[in-house]
């Protein structure tokens, strides 16, 4: 179970709503170019990319990416080769059989259900192989058709110290996220949380000195806030 940031929350001042468009403003002003880590040409690569990226850092997939994408240019080509070739090359990823299996299952949907085209929505592409609903999220928010909103560890590490949620799941997190976010901010939100959280709201030691957000944050130093907003 994933530590819970829940309980630092003293309770947030004002609606949950009107702090959750401050929070988003303030975020987009500090981090305008806020953007996917992985790097892609096509809608299959995307795909391939954020399922590559469970439990593995974006660097290492982008590492691999470069090579794997070179040699895999078709979705066919990922169904030419042997299972265990595939597997040798994104070896350096974490759960590399299981994710193999996982592209080669997703592919072969791809090719007899869609034409090899990535699907629309996200009931669809959680059908498929190793796709869950956080994956399934960001392809179709960097398709620029966001139909929820992306929740990873940092996502929901700020929105429990933000009081913009008290729940644990990602599931719940997202629907509380729904609620005080209209939906033009649904595909950015989670890059303004990922790089805040990376830079400041770290999981261990906040640099809550350097916080744009500090006075909205109900998870801060009483002291810094206290010395800080009079």
């Amino acid at each position: 179970m994933a530590r819970s940031y829940v309980v630092g929350a003293r309770g947030g001042k004002g609606r949950r709503k009107n702090r959750a468009g401050e929070v988003f403003a303030r975020l987009d002003m500090k981090y305008p170019d806020a953007h996917i880590a992985l790097n892609f040409s096509s809608e299959i690569e995307l795909l391939i990319s954020v399922m590559l990226s469970a439990q593995t850092t974006d660097v290492m997939v982008n590492r691999v990416t470069q090579v794997l994408f070179e040699k895999y240019r078709e979705p066919e080509d990922y169904l030419s080769v042997p299972l265990e070739e595939l597997e040798s090359d994104i070896r350096s990823i974490g759960t590399f059989r299981q994710k193999a299996r996982n592209l080669r299952g997703s592919v072969s949907i791809l090719l007899e259900e869609y034409d090899g085209v990535v699907p629309e929505t996200i009931e669809e592409m959680v059908r498929l192989p190793g796709v869950g609903r956080k994956t399934a999220n960001v392809v179709a928010a960097e398709r620029g058709n966001p139909q929820g909103i992306v929740v990873d560890t940092h996502v929901r590490r700020l929105s429990q110290r933000l009081d913009l949620t008290r729940k644990e799941s990602p599931v719940s997190i997202e629907k509380d996220l729904q609620i005080v976010f209209p939906k033009r901010d649904w595909g950015k939100l989670p890059h303004l949380l990922i790089s805040h959280g990376r830079l400041i709201c770290r999981a261990r030691r906040p640099r809550c000195q350097e916080c744009i957000l500090v006075d909205l944050c109900p998870s801060s130093s009483e002291e810094f806030v206290l010395k800080n907003t009079k």
